[in-house]
This record gives structure tokens, C-alpha cells and sequence, in this order.
């Protein structure tokens, strides 16, 4: 009896690693190309759909590959547009990704890990401990599955993700290879095409990992700031300890100027405002002093509240004085709107409830069809 052959998932190959794939089974590259196109831009998982194809290359490919992304186990629309989804990964743990439509563009916020390691004390997610890291294929399998949910059937594909931004749960740079192979299939033209300036990374200053990508990819960068000074930043991200705000802030720069088109380019600060912790008058100034070499805007973020958090929002007047005190010092800023709320849609909040009602479901599930009572029934539905 043949040994079952393990497949090969082709979502997560870049088109160099897929045309060193087909080129070792005997095959022309171009090949690469044009099934590359039919995964990515025409969000085919089928090998027999792939008309252009050989039927001798498509029964092939059926038997060693397959296009296999995330289980998707929940997703709902919020009454502003925002979509979002809820996917279950290899091993049962799941991560969330968020879709944000504006008026000119459609952003796609992208998970890199399950939960997150650096402990951030206002983040929900590093609150749900880190469980392992994504790859390629579960990072753009969710670029996949977002432009695949727009897709209408019989009619052409609408772009509607047109910027990608790897903000959702997870440190980027703490995982670095799967993401960055997945931010070239995002710019790749025969995958999404999207802009190099259109796909940003959000990071909380891996020192070194930033280093690294400005070498190697030049897309746009964020830093999760939080707060002006060290002596706070190291209370707010632990990560702070080990690079402190200069080396980050130098390394960022060093970034910006690597990049093909540097005179255009500017460094994101995302800032999270916590009521009375980070969002004094005097945080503003520091803050301006602090940036004060480094072409900027600055994203300032209302605090998220969440149970046993220890943070509040700021009131709106807290939040303008702020947002005003920066624009005076000559800073563009914008506040952060608050998008999909009805769906629990905001940083991190929704993955560890769905996966843990999830969990009560399959209990409840497996009680049932081994004839639990009524009041374990019960129990585990709750």
C-alpha cells in the first residue's frame, strides 16, 4: 500500500521559493507564475479551476500541494462597513483580522502571532498569553480570505483590500521570516500588488528585526510608541528595557532613510491615550521633543477599555487638548475613529472570547454525543 504523500501548502510560497518548488518537479516556471495568479488574484483553491493549466500538471499538483488557508469560525459586519473574522489556526487556537473600509481605500488589519510575548500592560491580547507564531501561509492566508469574502460569484474581482496594515494580534518582528515572505506576496504584481506604501508594519521597536527589514524590504513602518519618556515606556512595554527610546527612535530613522523614495517617507507613532497616565499636557511636549528629528505623524489611539484592564478612556476634551497641544508644536495628527464597536471590532478584544464560547461549544458537543446530563449540558454552555 503507497504511502500517503504529505502535501505541500502553496498559499504561503513566495515566487521564488514557488519557482525553485516547480522547477525541482521538472517543471517551466512560468508555471509558478501562472498558478501564483490563479491562488493569490483570482482567490482560486482548486487545482481544476486553473484552466490555463496542463491537466497533467493539475493532476499532479492535486496529489503533492493543496492551497489551504485558515479556518474561518466566525465573522460578522458591523453596521459602519467594518468586517470581521475570527480563524482558526493549525492546533486549535484562534486569531482575529479586521477589515476597515473608508471612503478611498479598504484596510486589512493582519494578525502575525497567536497572542503576543511582550506583555504591553494595556493590551488585551498580550493579556491572553502567547501561545506560537503564524506562518506565511496562516499571515496572507487571511489577505486571502478577506479578498475572497468581497468576491461577488460570475463577476470579476473587485479590489476592496487596498492597504494592509500588521497591527492585528502579535509582534511582527518577533516573527520575522513568516512576515516578511508574506509582505512580498502582498507587493507582489502576479499576487495582490499592493503598493509598498500601502502595506505597513506596526512593531514596538525590535531593535535589531528593524535593522534587518530595512535591508531587505522597504515598506512603511509604524512604531508603537505609548509613551515620551523611558522611565513610563518601560512601565507600558516591557520591551522598552532592553531598547530603550533612542536606540529605537535612531534605528527608525536609519529605516526611513534606507528606503527607495526617503524624502517622501515618514514614520507612523501610534499612541495609545490612557486617561490620566499618558495624556498630560506635559506628555504632548516630550513627546515633541522627542520626535523632533524624525519626519512623522503622529495616530493617537483612545484607550480600548477591557475587563480588569487598570486603564480608563480619556474624556473627548482630554484627548483634543492633546491632539491640539501637538498640532500647535507642528505635528500632523489625527485621532484614531472608533471603528466596529458593535462587533467587539477594537484591538485585540474579540479572539479570546469566540475562542473560549468556541471551546464551551465543542464541550457541549461532545457532552451531548456521549450522554452527559442535562445539568453538565448546561454547565458547558455557559
Amino acid at each position: 500500500m503507497a504511502e500517503a504523500v504529505e502535501k505541500v501548502n502553496l498559499l504561503g510560497m513566495t515566487l521564488p521559493k514557488m519557482i525553485e518548488w516547480f522547477e525541482a518537479m521538472g517543471e517551466k516556471k512560468f508555471r509558478a507564475v501562472q498558478v501564483m495568479k490563479w491562488i493569490h488574484a483570482h482567490g482560486v483553491d482548486d487545482f481544476e479551476q486553473m484552466t490555463d493549466v496542463s491537466k497533467k500538471l493539475r493532476e499532479k499538483l492535486q496529489r503533492v500541494a493543496e492551497i489551504r488557508p485558515p479556518e474561518v469560525i466566525w465573522q460578522k459586519d458591523s453596521a459602519d462597513g467594518t468586517r470581521k473574522w475570527v480563524m482558526r489556526m493549525d492546533g486549535g487556537s484562534a486569531i482575529e483580522t479586521v477589515f476597515i473600509p473608508e471612503d478611498d481605500r479598504g484596510t486589512l488589519c493582519v494578525s502575525s502571532q497567536i497572542g503576543c510575548a511582550l506583555d504591553c500592560s494595556f493590551c488585551s491580547t498580550g493579556k491572553q498569553g502567547f501561545s506560537r507564531d503564524l506562518t506565511t501561509a496562516e499571515i496572507i492566508g487571511q489577505v486571502w480570505l478577506a479578498a475572497k469574502s468581497f468576491d461577488k460569484p460570475g463577476q470579476p474581482r473587485e479590489r476592496r483590500v487596498t492597504n494592509v496594515v500588521m497591527m492585528g494580534m502579535g509582534e511582527p518582528l518577533m516573527n520575522y521570516r513568516p512576515v516578511v515572505d508574506a509582505m512580498h506576496l502582498m507587493l507582489e504584481d502576479n499576487a495582490y500588488g499592493i503598493s509598498k506604501r500601502r502595506v505597513t508594519l506596526s512593531t514596538s521597536g525590535v531593535v535589531p528585526e528593524i535593522e534587518r527589514l530595512g535591508d531587505e524590504i522597504d515598506v512603511s513602518l509604524a512604531l508603537s510608541l505609548h509613551a515620551p519618556n523611558d522611565e513610563l515606556r518601560n512601565k507600558l512595554v516591557p520591551l522598552n528595557r532592553k531598547y530603550p527610546l533612542e536606540q529605537v527612535l535612531s534605528t527608525c530613522r536609519e529605516y526611513l532613510r534606507k528606503c527607495g523614495d526617503s524624502k517622501k517617507r515618514v514614520l507612523t507613532i501610534e499612541y495609545t491615550l490612557m486617561n490620566q497616565v499618558n495624556d498630560e499636557l506635559a506628555h504632548a511636549e516630550q513627546m515633541a521633543n522627542l520626535l523632533r528629528e524624525i519626519p512623522c505623524k503622529i495616530n493617537l489611539i483612545p484607550f480600548n477599555p477591557f475587563p480588569n484592564s487598570g486603564y480608563e478612556r480619556p474624556s473627548n476634551n482630554r484627548i483634543h487638548r492633546f491632539r491640539d497641544r501637538l498640532t500647535e508644536l507642528g505635528y500632523n495628527v489625527t485621532i484614531r475613529k472608533t471603528r466596529g464597536d458593535d462587533i467587539d471590532a477594537a484591538c485585540g478584544q474579540l479572539a479570546g472570547q469566540v475562542q473560549d464560547r468556541t471551546r464551551r461549544q465543542e464541550r457541549f458537543i461532545k457532552l451531548v454525543e456521549a450522554g452527559g446530563t442535562a445539568a453538565e449540558r448546561d454547565f458547558s454552555k455557559r
